[in-house]
């Protein structure tokens, strides 16, 4: 575990930090698709991401999803930090976007660290103003995209923290993902491809040119 720590954190943690992950620090290997925090949970641990992708989403009162944001190696999840803190029930939805291999930290560690490292405080700060840049990113595109635009970009984010040019999504939860229907999204997918962008198959599409 400590070669893949790191790995990943050697360059943002100092030696004596990254010695006491090793301690407290529980390794683990999810799956793609398993669902690791669901809403209304209490938070006892936080991740640090070895490897792999997880996405985080939000859900209204009519069990509608909407995809927040990605995090990935090296990354941790502050909405995460703010329960475990706050010792309040989760506010997202968790799921491992690919196979991934993450650290969990125990709460009781997450204050002391603070206040004895400068480098987990800077990294607790540095993940809290890049979720909300993101979310800031995320309502943008609510707020003043157009679907077809909310789409694409999507679909390249998808392709970049998955390294493939090959999304196995269906067009359902594709459409979960940016709150909208599965019509659309299908009518959407259908002109992009009609247009030479994307190469539409059965539960997957394949980007060719966006």
């Amino acid at each position: 575990m400590i070669n893949q720590l790191k790995e990943s954190y050697g360059h943002i943690f100092e030696d004596g930090l990254l010695d006491e992950i090793v301690q407290v620090g529980t390794f683990k290997e999810i799956p793609e698709g398993f669902k690791m925090m669901e809403i209304g949970e209490y938070v006892k641990s936080m991740p640090l991401l070895i490897s792999g992708v997880i996405k985080v989403l939000r859900e209204d009162n009519e069990g509608d999803e909407l995809l927040l944001y990605y995090l990935e190696k090296g990354e941790t999840c502050s909405m995460t930090m703010t329960c475990c803190l706050g010792q309040k029930q989760s506010e997202i939805r968790a799921i491992a976007e690919t196979d991934t291999k993450l650290i969990m930290i125990p709460v009781g560690k997450m204050e002391e660290w603070t206040a004895k490292y400068k480098s987990w405080r800077n990294f607790v700060f540095e993940s809290y103003h890049n979720r909300i840049n993101e979310l800031l990113m995320t309502l943008d595109s609510i707020a003043f995209y157009q679907m077809d635009e909310r789409l694409t970009q999507y679909l390249i984010e998808k392709v970049r923290v998955n390294d493939t040019d090959i999304i196995n999504n269906t067009h359902q939860e594709i459409a979960y993902d940016l709150y909208t229907s599965r019509v659309v999204i299908s009518r959407l997918l259908k002109k992009m491809e009609q247009l030479g962008k994307i190469e539409l198959g059965r539960n997957y599409l394949k980007i060719i040119n966006l």
